[in-house]
């Protein structure tokens, strides 16, 4: 069979629905399917189409809907599809949800945010993640924490930054991001920052090999985000066995569970300081965030995922 995939994100990307898109394409093509990636497509030649984003691949949505209504049509929910977009612009994401044989998300709690007509089209496929190839080995001279993903508002990318100017002098805290501007105000706002702040450091867009480095001599990862849909970087986090402190939001809670004690309030500079001066100076807790993130990594593997596209293909008769 052949899939036209369609993503927002170009080639170059290092954006989570990049991401997503080579890692189902390549899964797809393990179980056998021909798969073309493309920004826009209207699916001619596809005897299926998996579009990443209702809102953003709405015209390649609406066109393969509108030339093959009998060919199956699979649409990822991105966390600005259930956050914002089918909100702000309800008429093209609506319809996005509206033609799709099937829909997927991210992470647990979806349902919960988009109209109940469409809970029957829903499907949970979690991402996966590789593990590290060696031991983590946290630096010794620091108390590393590394913000990992493109600075821009839905991230809230500064406030781990921001929490960090309120450490009290005898921390060893030191942020280090990783991730490019999504526009000048924030290259300034980040530049601004590392100029005034010693304790934040960016290292602006780094290939993937680099943040896996950065997991390996990291003590745990901030998860600031105001919305997500399920963010890729929470699974390689849990894969690599990093802690991570995380905004109390559906996108993060879908993902670590109600019960996982990294939690504080989204946007809370306060809360998030706190959290991670305890998590420097209580040796007990960290090793609790430890061990609960362990005990998430079934939920990420990639034969789960795989098999989870598999029986989603069956189920709309493939």
């Amino acid at each position: 069979m052949k899939i036209s995939l369609v993503t927002p994100a170009g080639k170059k990307s290092r954006a989570g629905n990049r991401t997503t898109a080579v890692r189902w394409a390549r899964i797809l093509r393990d179980l056998g399917h021909r798969v073309n990636i493309a920004e826009q497509d209207n699916g001619d030649d596809a005897d299926m189409m998996v579009a990443v984003h209702a809102w953003r691949s709405h015209r390649s949505i609406r066109t393969f809907s509108d030339n093959h209504p009998d060919r199956p049509l699979v649409v990822l929910l991105a966390g600005t599809d259930i956050y914002a977009f089918q909100h702000s612009h309800a008429e093209a994401t609506l319809d996005s949800m509206e033609r799709a044989t099937a829909l997927v998300c991210l992470h647990d709690l979806v349902h919960q945010a988009i109209p109940k007509k469409f809970g029957k089209k829903l499907n949970v496929i979690y991402q996966s993640a590789p593990p590290l190839s060696s031991t983590r080995q946290p630096s010794k001279r620091s108390f590393d924490i590394c913000v990992v993903g493109h600075l821009r508002d839905e991230k809230d990318s500064l406030r781990a930054a921001y929490a960090a100017r309120l450490a009290p002098p005898n921390s060893k805290l030191r942020v280090i991001h990783l991730g490019k501007a999504h526009n000048k105000e924030w290259a300034q706002a980040t530049a601004t920052e590392v100029k005034n702040n010693p304790r934040f450091h960016s290292l602006g867009e780094v290939p993937g090999w680099r943040v896996r480095r950065q997991f390996a001599t990291s003590h745990a990862m901030v998860m600031s985000s105001v919305m997500e849909g399920g963010a890729n970087v929470v699974s390689e986090a849990v894969a690599a066995g990093l802690p991570i402190i995380a905004s109390h939001i559906d996108g993060n809670v879908g993902l670590l569970g109600e019960d996982y004690e990294g939690y504080y309030p989204a946007q809370d500079t306060e809360s998030l300081s706190a959290l991670l001066y305890r998590a420097e100076t209580d040796p007990r807790y960290l090793k609790k965030l430890s061990a609960q993130v362990r005990k998430l990594q079934p939920l990420f593997k990639a034969n789960k995922e795989a098999k989870a596209w598999k029986t989603l293909l069956a189920e709309i008769k493939l």
